[in-house]
């Protein structure tokens, strides 16, 4: 190999290195929006159970769902990077390529599709969480009214 394709499979290298890194921070952000949002839920319910004041099941309802949609844009930014990832492996079809320079980063440039932010929001693996928690609240809501 001449110097300038081992520079440039270097170059390579440490960009899909980067990308990776910034997958697995968005996956970290994910799963930390998650975990806040059962930490503050559990308070709630917590002060419902030593007060019996029924507000305390209603004010997590917008909570949990703005949790949803923070959550929905951090997976989306994954999905994008993962997208930039595929595209810098040569994993993606000539054509659909949109990352073509070494070290470009840009997540603007996915935007229909898988990675769409109304496509990530009512995916399967994050509607059903926040979904049935909301779902719970409310039915407790009831319930606990009359």
């Amino acid at each position: 190999m001449t110097k300038t394709k081992e520079m440039l499979e270097s170059r390579k290298t440490q960009h899909r290195e980067f990308v990776q890194s910034v997958i697995t921070r968005m996956n970290t952000n994910s799963f930390q929006i998650k975990g806040m949002m059962v930490t503050i839920l559990a308070a709630f319910l917590a002060i419902y159970a030593s007060n019996k004041n029924i507000l305390f099941i209603v004010i997590p309802i917008p909570i949990v769902t703005l949790f949803w949609l923070f959550d929905a844009y951090y997976i989306q930014l994954e999905r994008k990077f993962r997208g930039i990832y595929k595209d810098i492996c040569d994993l993606t079809p000539e054509k659909d390529i949109k990352t073509k320079m070494v070290f470009e980063m840009n997540p603007k440039l996915y935007t229909s599709g898988q990675y769409n932010y109304w496509n990530v929001l009512f995916k399967s693996s994050v509607t059903p969480f926040y979904l049935i928690i909301n779902i719970t609240l409310v039915i407790c809501y009831f319930i606990l009214k009359t």
